[in-house]
């Protein structure tokens, strides 16, 4: 077994690794959690192919170049150079935490099959939220490991930054790969191009692009309308990267009505609610700059409900909660298939959800907040149901310390 210390590199003929092997991440964080990955990136070091990116909620890449099995501190991917397509030039094994910093990691390392290992520990961190641990890598006609240990401060968004991740945007056309015999794909067709979040607690923080602020914000609800009370959707069609939305179909005796709504916080400490329920629709150009666009109670609008944050005043806005419930309907979580997708200009789309089986009627979704100007986005997905004089409204309300006056109201 050849240990390798930091910076150093060495070619996987030379340690016997000829053929496909395993990539063992044993990584001590004690209570902290830490989330590995393994990025397939170009010959530029960007993230070109979202296929590529191998983690908990993505466990192979196409034909099984790669492949990984999670068992708590223990991460195996089983690594196969030969089906790897010539557009990938290098595999880069990261682990990231939002709990603390690498500091804290105990004794860890990094494997390849029973020929080389790279030990490390928190000694050999800072402050660092992300690390990129090593590499496989081709040069000169063949593949080689190396042994990083580069740490990032900014976490996962900084991370991705590094690797081009950041640059993903609608509006701004790729720039254009540069002319070689074997040019690899346009960059930034970002790994992330949609993020579903799918642990509660797991964060997203999203850095603003310029001094405009964060543009129109989308947060939408969709869900499978056509479900009866009782009984769970026939599929749950989960195609392509992190899946699609259902279609809702025209509604029918017996569905399901979700609305979706928003408790806010505003950055000089006043409080309220967007809902249809009581006809509080909010503002866009005005504060509170949130705007509920409709109540969809037949089914029939494809496009779901949508709440719109204007994010040009983001540094207004402290936190904003954002819920569904039930309005009318058997609570059957289960049943509505719902998602919700929050879209950001030149940003990932994030997704969460709603696939418990809870029978509450009240749903607390995700946290969007305002940490230092930057917008961090937490999954929630914590169920409320009312209780005497209690309302599920205000369950929620109390758990969340927003503080609001609640009575029973219904819809016009």
């Amino acid at each position: 077994m050849t240990n390798f210390t930091r910076g150093q590199k060495g070619k996987l003929a030379d340690l016997g690794l000829n053929g496909p092997f395993a990539v063992t991440l044993d990584i001590v964080s004690g209570s902290m959690e830490v989330d590995v990955s393994c990025f397939g990136v170009d010959a530029a070091g960007k993230l070109s192919d979202d296929r590529y990116m191998v983690f908990y909620n993505q466990k192979s890449a196409p034909d099984n170049a790669v492949t990984v099995e999670l068992n708590g501190p223990r991460s195996t991917f089983q690594i196969d150079l030969s089906r790897l397509p010539a557009s990938i030039d290098k595999l880069v094994f990261t682990a990231a935490t939002e709990q603390g910093s690498m500091r804290a990691l105990g004794n860890s390392s990094m494997t390849l099959g029973q020929a080389a290992t790279f030990a490390f520990t928190g000694n050999d961190f800072q402050d660092e939220k992300a690390v990129i641990i090593g590499e496989l890598y081709r040069r000169d006609g063949s593949w080689r490991f190396g042994a990083v240990g580069q740490g990032f401060a900014g976490g996962l968004a900084a991370l991705l930054k590094h690797f081009g991740g950041s640059e993903a945007s609608q509006s701004s056309p790729a720039p254009a790969p540069v002319p070689t015999p074997a040019a690899p794909p346009p960059a930034n067709k970002i790994s992330l191009s949609k993020i579903r979040l799918e642990k509660r607690g797991d964060k997203i923080s999203l850095d603003k692009r310029d001094s405009g602020g964060y543009g129109r914000i989308r947060v939408n609800l969709n869900w499978n309308q056509n479900a009866s009370q009782g009984q769970a959707p026939a599929s749950k069609l989960d195609t392509g990267f992190l899946g699609k939305l259902f279609n809702k179909p025209a509604g029918r005796a017996g569905g399901i009505d979700l609305d979706i709504g928003c408790l806010f916080e505003m950055s000089n400490g006043s409080k309220s609610a967007v809902q249809a329920l009581g006809n509080s629709w909010g503002a866009y150009d005005r504060p509170p700059y949130i705007h509920l666009e409709g109540d969809d109670r037949t089914g029939s609008v494809s496009s779901g409900e949508n709440i719109f944050i204007n994010g040009t005043h983001f540094d207004q806005i402290k936190r904003v909660l954002v819920y569904a419930f039930i309005y009318e309907g058997v609570p059957n979580w289960a049943a509505t298939d719902g998602v919700v997708t929050i879209e950001i200009p030149g940003q990932p789309t994030v997704e969460v959800r709603l696939d418990s089986d809870s029978q509450h009627a009240m749903c607390a979704i995700a946290m969007l907040e305002n940490h230092g100007g930057n917008l961090q986005v937490t999954k929630l997905v914590e169920y409320f149901g009312g209780q005497g004089k209690i309302t599920a409204h205000q369950a929620m309300d109390e758990k969340y310390n927003f503080g609001l006056n609640w009575k029973a109201g219904r819809k016009d």
